[in-house]
């Protein structure tokens, strides 16, 4: 995911975000031919499919085969997304230069759209907005917060033996605990496996994802996860998905808590490897915009509670298969739109806030 830098794939990783810089890319906006097409149209993809699964979710309980799709596309998207965030935050040393960016790049943004988000969700859910910053996010914005926390962590796991283990032992042990939900601390602690796999892997691991054999055994894992998900569908509870509940919340015991949530661990990894797979690795006429998907994911959210807030997603939902398509393609327009120059333009001030000069490190002796 500088103060232009607030990517997810920027040089120590931050955000599914716009520009980037080192090996992946440039400071200075736009795709350069230092970047690798592959980590920007798997950005796109990945935030397309955010906005996607954040327009099914009102749907879900009206339709068995939105559920479906939307149980596919939560089991690999986030995980894939946070392991993008692990492979590029390997060179995080909390180095001052690197915990100054990760404030500008993650901490301004957070404060200014969660305030954006607690307003809107208030009016579209009818409650008083109560401008608190330090309870549970709102909506989207919790990734903000666990990024910042991932990032920090990062030369601990590098000091750790056997990481992904650790990290897998630890979110297990989450779900069995009643961990506090206040800075999205249980989903923090959930998904960390994703995070540390990301450090631990080499830019070797995905050129081996795009060899024909493994492309051809991919498809068949995507196209087979549909029907099967749409045969669990009825019975399946999609709160396993977010990773903010823990065994009890869930009505299971500790046994049954813990053979699901690997067995969820094996499926995403399997659905994230084969996604990842068929993502292609060429430069392509929408290739540029996975420099920008900052702005599609810290905006789209702001879009789905008003629209919910006015009582769209009811209507979808009573209005059959034809109305969800145009749902799902208007929500692929949605992004596309929130990547173009104009919106950039508009809202750059807080997607990617500048500080201003005389606070930067030399300026007061820092």
């Amino acid at each position: 995911m500088t103060s232009a830098d607030m990517s997810m794939l920027q040089k120590s990783g931050t955000l599914p975000g716009q520009r980037v810089e080192g090996a992946e890319g440039s400071a200075t906006g736009g795709a350069r031919p230092s970047r690798d097409p592959f980590f920007d149209n798997a950005k796109f993809l990945l935030i397309v499919l955010v906005v996607i699964g954040h327009n099914w979710y009102p749907l879900i309980g009206q339709s068995r085969a939105v559920k479906a799709a939307y149980m596919v596309v939560y089991a690999f998207h986030m995980p894939a997304f946070i392991l993008l965030s692990g492979y590029f935050s390997r060179t995080f040393e909390a180095r001052p230069e690197q915990v100054r960016k990760l404030i500008r790049g993650v901490l301004l943004p957070y404060a200014v759209f969660e305030i954006a988000y607690l307003a809107v969700v208030a009016k579209a859910d009818r409650q008083p907005f109560r401008p608190d910053l330090f309870t549970y996010p709102s909506f989207l914005c919790w990734f903000l917060i666990a990024l910042f926390v991932w990032r920090l962590t990062t030369p601990v796991w590098r000091a750790v033996p056997k990481p992904v283990l650790v990290a897998v032992l630890v979110s297990l042990a989450a779900g069995l605990m009643n961990v506090s939900t206040d800075l999205a601390l249980s989903r923090i602690l959930q998904f960390l496996p994703w995070f540390v796999a990301g450090l631990c892997m080499e830019r070797e691991h995905f050129k081996w994802l795009h060899r024909r054999a493994v492309r051809l055994w991919a498809a068949a894992v995507l196209i087979t996860a549909l029907p099967v998900s749409y045969m669990l569908a009825p019975d399946a509870n999609a709160d396993w998905l977010d990773m903010q509940t823990n065994a009890a919340g869930l009505g299971v015991g500790t046994v049954e808590y813990l053979a699901i949530r690997l067995g969820l661990l094996a499926v995403g990894a399997l659905l994230v490897a084969a996604a990842l797979a068929l993502i292609p690795g060429r430069r392509l006429r929408l290739t540029v915009l996975g420099a920008y998907t900052m702005y599609p994911f810290l905006l789209h959210g702001l879009v789905v509670k008003t629209a919910q807030g006015l009582g769209l997603y009811a209507t979808v939902a009573n209005s059959g298969p034809v109305a969800v398509v145009t749902l799902t393609l208007a929500a692929v327009a949605l992004a596309l739109l929130l990547t173009t120059p104009p919106v950039r333009k508009l809202v750059g001030w807080a997607v990617e806030p500048r500080v201003p000069r005389w606070s930067r490190p030399g300026l007061l002796g820092r």
